[in-house]
């Protein structure tokens, strides 16, 4: 490694900053739309134990990345850590497996959010929409270290509010405060179970768990801060206990408000209506929240523009960390005056270009396969977490050192690890049984080999001269 040659990346993240980071990256479409597609095919009860799981799983993972990123607060984050205790090459793999997650996904936040503009201006290009976002993006992530953080911290300030609102409201209503269309009386609880407790049986609640995953990705985003945080030691363990308690709030307490006052078959997204027609727009409405679908049009596109600011952030660090251990070519790293990685973003911009032809050539099934191939790659990022922090505890047990002298140590071990790195496999292994997501399960797998062919081929010898 040359780090000591290569300007480094300042710390200028406070935990605020760290926490909506965290919450702008895990709430989203996954949440607005996703949610109602699990709870259409598991019913009420099944997408709360889903969500549940989901954000047990996630919180395991966050509490083994907490350990690591406190005892080793580096920019290039789950590579760097899979790096030194996994082996090189597979910390080279994750590194891009993690910059493509974020990388596919940019196209598609940038289409989709054109798209729900053209329903308030159907007489504008998409693609004007489109250059208008990538650029504030572009912008955003290029200005400096604060100023993007303080963009997201506004940007994920809107849904965590929209959210907030929405769970006040609706238990407004499940309790007969507020009308409710459709009730006479106040409904309670009784939906949950009016259809049976699993009314399409137990197997949809594992089958939608990669959905559910995915929908906490994110929340490791502040891991890949770590590098540009302000006292690590201190503000990353509180940012992580502080995001993951309100996700799981907020993600179930959403789940239990669609669920109680909408039927389980009626929450699914209905494309005739476009991409703004949510369950949160079906409870706003029966409420009777005036401009209800205005109003998640405006929040879904803030949640997507977020996803895209936090996503360009993520995925060039990654590069940037290539470059700073000698991986990809010094200009990766180089840094602006304001400290930022200008090549490595706009690497990652191009990057981003299939997702964008989403919109010409087979929109549907480009789209899916990009999300299908983000969610498994993530997956496979948090696996990594889990075998780093399980090899980094067993080794440091072995040089003599005992628990009480981590600054902060994942409870449990080596449960916490293992049973984490357990339910993500189980989640990559249910792509495999999925006909529809066995192309990007293929594909990933393809991926991956290929970095380490690459590895062995070109990087290892490099390094070794």
């Amino acid at each position: 490694m040359s780090n000591t040659a290569t300007p480094q990346l300042k710390r200028a993240m406070q935990r605020r900053h760290l926490v909506m980071l965290s919450l702008g990256g895990a709430i989203g479409t996954g949440l607005f739309l996703g949610s109602g597609e699990v709870i259409s095919q598991t019913g009420a009860i099944g997408a709360i134990i889903s969500y549940a799981l989901g954000g047990l799983i996630a919180y395991m993972v966050m509490l083994c990345l907490g350990e690591l990123a406190v005892h080793m607060p580096v920019a290039g984050s789950f590579g760097a850590y899979a790096d030194r205790y996994i082996n090189p090459a597979t910390g080279y793999m994750i590194t891009w497996m993690y910059w493509l997650t974020w990388t596919v996904t940019l196209g598609t936040e940038f289409t989709a959010a054109a798209l729900l503009m053209q329903e308030w201006f159907p007489h504008v290009s998409m693609w004007i929409w489109t250059v208008i976002f990538a650029a504030t993006v572009f912008i955003l992530n290029v200005s400096s270290t604060r100023f993007f953080a303080e963009s997201e911290f506004w940007l994920a300030m809107v849904k965590v509010v929209t959210v907030v609102v929405f769970i006040l409201l609706g238990c407004m209503a499940i309790f007969g405060v507020l009308p409710m269309q459709g009730f006479d009386t106040a409904p309670l609880f009784s939906n949950l179970t009016a259809h049976g407790w699993f009314p399409e049986g137990l197997w949809p609640i594992f089958a939608t768990m990669l959905v559910v995953n995915f929908a906490f990705s994110g929340t490791e985003l502040i891991g890949v801060a770590a590098g540009e945080a302000e006292h690590p030691e201190k503000n990353i363990p509180r940012a992580i206990n502080a995001a993951i308690w309100r996700l799981l709030i907020f993600f179930v307490g959403t789940i239990v408000i669609i669920s109680a006052l909408l039927p389980y078959q009626a929450t699914a997204v209905d494309s005739a209506h476009g991409l703004s027609h949510s369950p949160f727009v079906s409870v706003f409405s029966r409420i009777g929240i005036p401009y209800a679908e205005d109003i998640i049009r405006f929040v879904i596109i803030t949640a997507l523009l977020s996803a895209a600011n936090s996503g360009l952030y993520a995925a060039s660090r990654m590069l940037w960390s290539l470059s700073d251990q000698d991986k990809l070519p010094k200009a990766f790293s180089k840094l602006t005056k304001s400290g930022t990685p200008l090549l490595a973003i706009m690497a990652t911009m191009m990057g981003a270009l299939p997702g964008l032809l989403s919109e010409f050539y087979a929109p549907e099934v480009i789209f899916e396969n990009l999300l299908n191939i983000a969610a498994f790659t993530m997956v496979i990022v948090w696996i990594s977490i889990c075998i780093s922090q399980f090899n980094f505890r067993r080794q440091w047990y072995q040089s003599g050192r005992t628990r009480q002298e981590l600054k902060f140590s994942a409870p449990l071990y080596p449960i916490v690890p293992i049973l984490g790195g357990v339910f993500c496999v189980i989640t990559c292994l249910s792509m495999a049984y999925d006909p529809s997501m066995r192309a990007s399960f293929a594909g990933c797998l393809l991926i991956m080999l290929l970095c380490y062919v690459h590895y062995y081929w070109r990087i290892k010898p490099n390094r070794s001269a």
